[in-house]
């Protein structure tokens, strides 16, 4: 039989765990038996709780448990920042991994972070610095900042999109983009500031978006509102003079929020809405996000079948 865990909280220092009566072999026999995760050295996590959140909320624990378990350890003196920082503000991220950043004035010694932690050294400013759930972390701008210099532009779009759509500054973000000029990683800020739209409400409308310009076909509406008799409805992407409308179907479109035979109901009864009114649907899924050459050509055909002899699918070139 196992040893039973304390009843609260959630995650626990060693000495924590000692302290309520446990010894090293319960707590080994516990990690074992999976009532007990192990987060980091020195720092566990109650094991039904811990399988049950989802990324997000899994890399956001980490932090916790590097704070926890950094309490007595460390003189403090850093601030959590890039990937961290934007977990922290809850920005939508995509294709990151689960290590701990944190920002330091001075450089670090090789022994004082684990292989779980990401040491950065910079000076920041007081205005960079601020307090999200209690933890220091650099502000909304600055992390987003800090994460484009070292993402993809399909990344940094999805990041950009969320934090304009939190109230991130897009002009002070611009001049720290122009005063980085040359600087390794800037690209990726700087086009996904080019295609920065807190219209995209999801990471999957953000990376639908981008590779819409990148394979060149001419930009949609978003969220273009439609009046039907039975009421009015907004599509994700729509060429209204085509009448063809894109929707990207996300698991969290169908699952979240409300019974999925609700939320199937009321979908089918949106598109019949809009059908009537002369509107085509072309769907797309995360799958086909990554296979350009097919979606391109799906996106082409749905076009070509709306468009008028005079319309164009392809962006126009800008003109000076």
């Amino acid at each position: 039989m196992l040893p039973e865990l304390p009843a609260a909280p959630n995650l626990w220092r060693t000495d924590q765990l000692l302290a309520a009566g446990l010894n090293t072999r319960a707590i080994a026999r516990l990690v074992h038996g999976g009532a007990l995760v192990r987060l980091r050295r020195g720092c566990y996590a109650r094991g039904d709780w811990w399988r049950g959140l989802n990324g997000a909320a899994r890399r956001r624990q980490l932090i916790s448990a590097h704070a926890l378990g950094t309490l007595t350890t460390s003189p403090g003196g850093f601030v959590y920042s890039h990937v961290s920082g934007a977990s922290l503000h809850r920005l939508q991220l995509w294709n990151v991994n689960d290590r701990v950043h944190l920002t330091q004035k001075g450089c670090p010694s090789g022994i004082s972070h684990g292989h779980d932690v990401v040491a950065h050294t910079r000076r920041l400013d007081a205005r960079e610095i601020c307090l999200v759930d209690g933890l220091p972390c650099t502000s909304l701008e600055r992390t987003v900042v800090d994460c484009c210099l070292m993402f993809t532009v399909p990344q940094a779009v999805i990041l950009i999109d969320h934090a304009a759509r939190l109230g991130a500054d897009l002009g002070l973000l611009r001049a720290r983009c122009d005063a980085l000029a040359g600087r390794n990683g800037v690209v990726a800020l700087r086009r996904a500031l080019e295609l920065a739209d807190p219209r995209s409400e999801s990471a999957g409308e953000s990376l639908t978006r981008e590779l819409l310009h990148r394979v060149g076909i001419r930009p949609p509406d978003l969220q273009y509102p439609v009046w039907t008799p039975h009421g009015e409805y907004r599509l994700d992407f729509a060429w209204p003079e085509c009448r063809v409308a894109l929707e990207f179907d996300g698991r969290s479109k169908y699952f979240d929020y409300r019974p999925t035979a609700e939320v199937l109901f009321a979908e089918r009864q949106r598109e019949k809405a809009l059908t009537e009114q002369g509107w085509s649907f072309l769907r797309i899924e995360w799958k086909h996000l990554f296979n350009e050459v097919e979606f391109k050509y799906r996106v082409l055909r749905a076009l070509n079948r709306g468009a008028g002899a005079d319309s164009s699918p392809f962006r126009r070139p800008a003109t000076g």
